[in-house]
């Protein structure tokens, strides 16, 4: 069953996921042929922590990284490591930030260099598909439209949801219900109610759905090989509609997006550690 949270307590989901919009962008603008992953891992705890928050995933279950970072065909949860991007690389950032005891959540997958117009087309799809759902997560829809929305995005570019990773309810705890799967039916499961708090992200792969694990038992990659991309946002379903609680996409659709005056505030606060004159160190 869901956690219902009141109007105050999706403000401080939203304060968090602030934080978690400006370290991804901060990400997405260093992400550059050289770079390593561990790298990147870096400056996000390094942000993380400058904001007064806390990295959610570090030592989750054990993991040891502040990030997700998953280059190519490895989908979610690539541990941050001495892999060096190179042009033509796509690679899933997936952060999660953890501010005064709440988490929101965040990802998406950004193209090192000049993509191939494989790589180009799944992105754009992908991230198509999660705006998508988020737009058909209104009160009094069942979560199947959303899931329905997503998977009927995807398909009619060729691409496949992954069936075996599914999006999540998030709050006090990382993962809470319901569980959010990226295909289904229209009209069928739980209802929306005002005050779900939801991490909706399509996780797709250029080839089949298929996925198996890495022996790290992190790691989780296309087993044929193909592409993949994950985008993600943390959303709340009000009473006017779904509102993005992560925005990191300057080019969202603005109806989703309804920033409060406080996130207003910490935004414009803090574009001068996202200008390349100043470093995160």
């Amino acid at each position: 069953m869901a956690k219902l949270k009141s109007p105050e307590q999706i403000e401080r989901i939203a304060a968090a996921g602030a934080i978690v919009a400006q370290c991804l962008r901060l990400l997405q603008q260093r992400a550059r042929p050289g770079v390593r992953t561990r790298e990147l891992d870096a400056l996000a705890e390094r942000f993380i922590r400058s904001r007064g928050a806390e990295p959610a995933f570090k030592g989750y279950h054990g993991y040891p990284a502040s990030i997700c970072a998953s280059p190519n065909s490895l989908v979610v949860h690539g541990i941050p490591d001495d892999y060096e991007l190179t042009p033509g690389d796509v690679l899933s950032l997936d952060v999660g930030v953890e501010l005064d005891g709440w988490i929101a959540d965040a990802a998406l997958t950004v193209a090192v260099g000049r993509p191939s117009p494989t790589a180009r087309r799944l992105l754009d799809t992908t991230r198509a598909a999660l705006y998508a759902g988020i737009a058909k997560a209104q009160p009094g829809a069942h979560l199947g439209d959303v899931s329905h929305a997503i998977q009927q995005r995807v398909e009619q570019d060729g691409f496949s949801v992954i069936r075996a990773l599914v999006g999540h309810g998030v709050g006090r705890a990382m993962h809470e219900e319901p569980q959010i799967p990226n295909f289904g039916r229209p009209g069928t499961g739980p209802l929306l109610e005002p005050g779900m708090v939801l991490a909706i992200e399509p996780m797709v792969n250029a080839g089949g759905h298929e996925v198996e694990m890495g022996p790290d038992n992190w790691a989780v990659y296309s087993r044929d090989g193909s592409l993949a991309a994950h985008f993600e946002h943390t959303i709340a379903v009000t009473r006017e509609g779904p509102r993005i609680l992560t925005p990191w996409d300057p080019d969202a659709p603005a109806a989703l997006v309804r920033e409060s005056a406080s996130e207003k505030a910490e935004r414009g606060s803090a574009e001068s550690a996202l200008t390349p004159h100043r470093e995160v160190r």
